[in-house]
């Protein structure tokens, strides 16, 4: 089978070149993935595509791009230069939006009368499904088949963000999820290290092989952030289930499985994780964590911080492929992606997705990963790049977790995905906190799910 690289692994890379953890603008410092929120909005028709160009033209052009945080973001610059390299007849406008509030701005402008945007920036999967709810992206569908663009080099996230049959965006920049490990307590407990094909009974085992409970030089065989995702999302990477469908029953395992971690003290107490507000860098920064599951924007973190002197007890990591269920293919992971739209307003729409698909390409992908940033779509020559990165692990294994197998977006596109992501953080933190039953949380989670799907 091809392999698919997951250009998520290429967030590690943001520490390269003037620094060249739940998704969203890559910054000099990067960013952990922002909690997902959803701007409601009137469903709409899906518009039709207007048909591909037969042939580029050598007019000049100005195509206007929505975006956010030019000045700290690296990786645009060098995208427009690359592009305008080989298209000088056209210059590329950046529009500065704000980080903050840029979903809903952009919505705003877009669905006003004099909107003149060529490119936007897709932020995060609940942003789109509102514009696309909105009406004001053109479908790609036509122009992707007439150029014979292949989505399956993106892992199948493409498939993610299809509504109704119509795909809006592309997405550029991605992160996934993988392992991290401190090498350190592995060789001090005289334990082999992770794989890259790891059950989660085995990770299991291996972590509670790593523990120990002395007060007072207790070791972690894992640890596990606050965030729900680091738990719910373990039992979608079969692909038989989505964090949307109303039914959580294939979250029980991997719940059963943590709070017994969290019983015999092989992972540290939620409600005190929780009461502390214990990041989970400075946890793994402590250097008596073994194995943390964590996305790969966490990698740039980590090899600034060890640069900087600022964390001394974990300089000795690596990472793995995250671990999967049984029968499940090793590299199979989570994901965050940012992706590129045209507006159904826009003045120049075939300049306009020459843009989009050279951004979103091979040849923007190494745009991408020569300023340390992570692509969508990438290629073998991309993890090359990376994990030649000063910083990076040398060990074979940790550049083997770059490659991914299928990656699976921690919240397809639902317009109701706000609504559902409030039923899923209460009773998850239910469980942690062990206010309630497993069974009688998942037949919760069920019951206000359902309910939200059926309005």
């Amino acid at each position: 089978m091809k392999k698919r690289i997951l250009s998520t692994i290429l967030a590690m890379a943001m520490v390269v070149a003037n620094i060249t953890a739940c998704g969203s603008a890559a910054q000099t410092a990067p960013a952990e993935p922002a909690q997902t929120e959803t701007t409601e909005a009137p469903a709409a028709e899906a518009p039709a595509a207007e048909a591909p160009a037969a042939e580029a033209s050598d007019e000049p052009v100005n195509l206007k791009w929505a975006l956010w945080d030019v000045s700290s973001t690296v990786y645009y610059q060098p995208l427009i230069d690359a592009y305008t390299a080989a298209h000088p007849n056209v210059t590329i406008e950046m529009v500065d939006l704000g980080s903050t509030d840029y979903s809903t701005v952009l919505g705003t402008q877009l669905s006003g009368s004099g909107s003149d945007f060529d490119v936007v920036t897709i932020k995060d999967v609940p942003g789109y499904v509102s514009l696309v709810n909105k009406g004001v992206l053109e479908s790609l569908n036509d122009r992707i088949s007439a150029d014979g663009v292949d989505l399956s080099l993106y892992n199948g996230v493409t498939d993610q963000v299809t509504i109704d049959g119509n795909l809006y965006e592309l997405p550029f920049r991605s992160d996934i999820w993988v392992l991290f490990y401190n090498k350190d307590v592995f060789d001090a407990a005289g334990v082999d290290y992770p794989t890259n094909d790891m059950t989660w009974e085995e990770y299991d085992a291996l972590a509670r092989s790593v523990t120990d409970t002395t007060p007072g030089s207790e070791v972690y065989g894992a640890h596990y952030h606050t965030w729900r995702s680091t738990i719910q999302l373990d039992g979608i990477l079969d692909g038989k289930n989505t964090i949307v469908d109303g039914n959580y029953e294939f979250t029980k395992p991997y719940y059963e499985m943590v709070l017994a971690q969290q019983k015999d003290g092989v992972c540290m107490d939620y409600a005190t994780l929780k009461t502390q507000g214990l990041h989970y860098s400075a946890a793994f920064a402590q250097g008596n964590v073994a194995t943390l599951n964590m996305g790969s924007w966490f990698i740039a973190t980590l090899i600034q911080k060890i640069k900087d002197g600022e964390y001394t007890d974990c300089t000795n990591w690596g990472i793995v492929k995250y671990p999967h269920a049984a029968g499940v293919e090793p590299g199979s992971t989570l994901s965050t992606i940012t992706g590129l739209a045209v507006p159904t307003s826009a003045p120049n729409k075939d300049a306009a997705w020459d843009f989009v698909k050279f951004v979103s390409g091979s040849e923007g992908a190494e745009v991408m990963a020569s300023t340390g940033n992570i692509p969508a779509m990438t290629n073998d020559k991309i993890v090359e790049l990376i994990s030649s990165m000063d910083g990076f692990p040398t060990d074979a294994a940790s550049k083997e977790a770059l490659v991914t197998s299928h990656t699976y977006l921690e919240m397809p596109a639902n317009d109701k995905s706000s609504e559902i992501e409030t039923v899923l953080n209460e009773q998850h933190d239910l469980i942690m906190n062990e206010e309630t039953s497993v069974d009688d949380a998942i037949a919760a989670m069920n019951e206000g799910v359902q309910a939200i799907l059926a309005q």
